[in-house]
């Protein structure tokens, strides 16, 4: 079971718009709801990208991505990070069971970590932007993280909030539980839509990945 991490199993969406609202104000130009659903799933370089193209003053890309992983470490360690109904739950449920689980998370890893500890979820595996050749929408991140539990893609659910992400694990392979944010995703072949991770179960994602 591969879960993704902001928007899915943490709310961290209206943080990243402070941060990314913030920036902004530091870039001379304004940001809004509208900019940040373009962003949705996607890295921190295309992050930076963007918004250095909306920018009014000079910056370099290293400058932004400090002072929007800082803006978000802040955040999260004045423990504004809050975990979505049904997560810890699922989790915990699959990890009794034995079931191989990975975290894929086009965030950062400094970040990724700050979220993990502050919130005491815990995988076994975890796979960050860094860790693999392409970000998201590309399968590259499932196709890493299937590989480093000893699974096949195919083999895999993938739990998801976005488009950029269900992109990803479909362009992997893997079959799709979606629970939609800030973006509506529409039911597809090998692809579940959930309002809540409250109503997933562990047998629901077995039942899909058999399907």
């Amino acid at each position: 079971m591969l879960f993704d991490m902001d928007g899915l199993l943490v709310d961290t969406e209206p943080l990243w718009f402070e941060t990314e609202t913030e920036v902004m104000a530091r870039l001379g130009a304004p940001w809004s709801t509208e900019d940040q659903r373009h962003l949705l799933g996607g890295s921190m370089e295309k992050t930076v990208a963007y918004l250095l193209a909306k920018s009014a003053r000079p910056a370099s890309p290293a400058e932004v991505a400090r002072w929007m992983i800082d803006g978000m470490l802040s955040r999260a360690a004045a423990g504004r990070v809050v975990v979505r109904p049904g997560a810890r739950e699922l989790l915990a449920e699959v990890a009794a069971s034995g079931t191989p689980y990975a975290l894929v998370t086009s965030s950062e890893r400094e970040f990724a970590d700050a979220v993990l500890a502050g919130t005491g979820l815990r995988f076994p595996v975890t796979v960050c932007a860094a860790d693999a050749p392409a970000t998201k929408p590309a399968p590259d991140p499932y196709q890493q993280a299937a590989k480093l539990l000893a699974a096949t893609p195919e083999n895999c659910v993938a739990l998801e909030d976005s488009p950029n992400g269900v992109a990803s694990a479909t362009a992997a392979g893997c079959k799709v539980v979606a629970v939609p944010s800030l973006l509506p995703i529409p039911p597809a072949p090998g692809r579940l839509v959930a309002s809540s991770l409250a109503t997933v179960s562990l047998s629901t994602l077995r039942a899909l990945a058999a399907a």
